[in-house]
């Protein structure tokens, strides 16, 4: 069983920008992982399907990007749900600034 976790993260770039962003920054989640992680991703228009995995888990996202905002949904496997709220805290605080980051300057 899956425990699903969902975060807005508003921001004010267009679509366009916010997955430009969102595509140049999505490597740097391996090391926000203790031990590192193998992640994956693909683009189906403006959503992005990503599945990471570590530590023997594997955990898949689905990341919508809109005008406005970035739609997150994370599907946390057996015992990481115990985690969730940490993890959506985590997400909300610091979600925008791992995925949103401006790489080019």
């Amino acid at each position: 069983m899956t425990q699903p976790i969902h975060v807005d993260l508003p921001h004010n770039l267009g679509r366009e920008e916010a997955q430009r962003r969102i595509a140049a920054n999505i490597h740097k989640l391996q090391g926000y992982i203790p031990g590192g992680a193998e992640v994956t991703s693909a683009w189906s228009g403006s959503r992005l399907d990503m599945t990471v995995g570590a530590m023997g888990q594997s955990v898949d996202a689905k990341i919508d990007v809109e005008e406005k905002h970035v739609r997150c949904r994370i599907e946390l496997p057996g015992m990481l749900g115990l985690f969730a709220k940490p993890i959506e805290a985590a997400l909300k605080a610091k979600g925008s600034d791992l995925l949103l980051e401006d790489r080019t300057k």
